[in-house]
């Protein structure tokens, strides 16, 4: 450590270097290109695009193989998104705006490099250096180029290097085993749950086959019944609407955005003008079910149970609320939302758009609802609880355990490129 010198990276690596002469040259030359969402958070790059040097010489950023490019918008530069570029089709490539390209100078090492950028003194300076405003803060160039970090001699930087690559790259493997396993451990809660509640518990009870092919075979002792039956589906206020010379009111109301899977996001709830006279029409009560209307797939006829946390509070058009003639069915209703069956049954109904999807709510209306006795019901709801909750301890173990394998290899790169550790 005593013999490595300081240095601002200016000196030791080139920011945003120049298009080679010989592409700019040859337009129709296809090269690869990298959005953001092609460069990973453990330097990991998704080469599969690629386009022509005419359509992205203007508007891009430009790499070739070698360089090192990170993310300086927020929050992809404190998640660490960059690589070392390599592979690269005819050795280089354009990709998004938002990244800082680093070419290191002759004698230096690029992987030693991109620990640098890499490490958490690196990030930490560079957060508090940000400009701009909300989600589009950066890094400005300034700040990397006059970054001052210690810098060893070639051999240190290419034995560093290697230390961390092979460290890093253990440490990844974990973190993917992990990911992998929280993935599986969802899997298993969806599949456990869509099999509770068209199948019950007991596998060896006599089944006939429902009139909806999305449900399948059921118990033969249940029966299969429209929401319409159950409850009334109702719709909600419709923005933008002009109100004439009625008198007015001010209501919080809840969005397709605050109806999570199985819970009610209340972190930001907006308020909206409703006439006096209609206002009572479009009030939740506690108990109904919410059911969203529309947006990616996976939202379709999502639905929670509504507790009453904001009081009065109202409903947009693209969220129904469902007034259960019992209100011990609700969460029945609610979990069943969320099955393999009841997914099945709004996508194929739903009305697809070029980035959104939405069903109406004649479908919401028939979505058909497997309903077994209710002794067997609770008990099935009791077992489902019990699953839900010990599936959820597993992975919040899991992911605890990714976050602290996350710090300690973003601990391990500062040490090293550092000099803390003897290597």
């Amino acid at each position: 450590m005593s013999l490595w010198s300081q240095t601002r990276l200016r000196y030791v690596a080139d920011l945003n270097p120049p298009v080679r002469a010989d592409l700019l040259a040859a337009p129709d030359t296809e090269l690869s290109f990298l959005p953001m969402e092609a460069i990973g958070e453990n330097g990991s790059l998704n080469l599969e695009r690629t386009r022509p040097v005419a359509e992205v010489r203007n508007g891009y950023s430009y790499f070739e193989d070698g360089d090192v490019a990170f993310a300086k918008v927020t929050p992809c530069f404190e998640n660490g998104k960059g690589a070392l570029m390599q592979g690269l089709e005819q050795g280089a490539g354009f990709g998004t705006t938002e990244v800082t390209v680093l070419r290191p100078k002759p004698g230096n090492n690029a992987r030693y490099l991109r620990y640098i950028v890499q490490s958490e003194r690196f990030r930490q300076h560079g957060v508090g250096a940000m400009t701009g405003a909300g989600g589009l803060k950066r890094v400005p160039d300034d700040f990397t180029r006059d970054f001052k970090t210690v810098w060893p001699g070639p051999d240190d930087q290419e034995r560093i290097a290697d230390f961390l690559d092979d460290k890093t790259a253990r440490i990844d493997a974990l973190i993917a085993e992990k990911e992998l396993l929280v993935k599986a451990l969802k899997e298993f809660q969806y599949s456990n749950s869509s099999n509770l509640m068209t199948r019950g518990m007991d596998n060896s009870v006599p089944t006939t086959r429902s009139s909806n092919p999305e449900i399948g075979l059921v118990p033969a002792h249940w029966i299969v019944t429209p929401l319409k039956f159950l409850g009334a589906v109702r719709s909600g206020v419709a923005k933008g609407k002009d109100h004439g010379d009625k008198d007015t009111v001010s209501l919080p109301y809840l969005r397709v955005a605050n109806v999570q899977d199985g819970y009610v996001d209340l972190t930001e709830v907006l308020s909206i003008d409703v006439s006096a006279s209609d206002a009572n029409r479009y009030l939740l009560q506690k108990g109904d079910v919410l059911m969203n209307e529309g947006g990616d797939n996976d939202k379709l006829g999502r639905g929670a149970v509504w507790q009453a946390q904001v009081d009065p509070c109202i409903h947009q058009n693209h969220v129904f609320a469902v007034r259960l003639n019992d209100p011990e069915l609700a969460e029945w209703v609610s979990s069943f939302t969320s099955t393999d069956a009841a997914r099945t049954y709004f996508y194929l109904r739903s009305k697809q758009s070029t980035n959104l999807a939405s069903i109406n709510q004649s479908n919401v209306r028939e979505l058909p609802v497997p309903m077994p006795p209710e002794k067997e019901r609770k008990a099935i709801m009791t077992e489902l609880h019990r699953s839900i909750k010990a599936t959820n301890d597993l992975v919040e173990h899991a992911v605890a355990h990714i976050s602290s394998l996350r710090e300690y290899r973003s601990s391990l790169i500062s040490a090293a490129v550092t000099g803390q550790l003897d290597i």
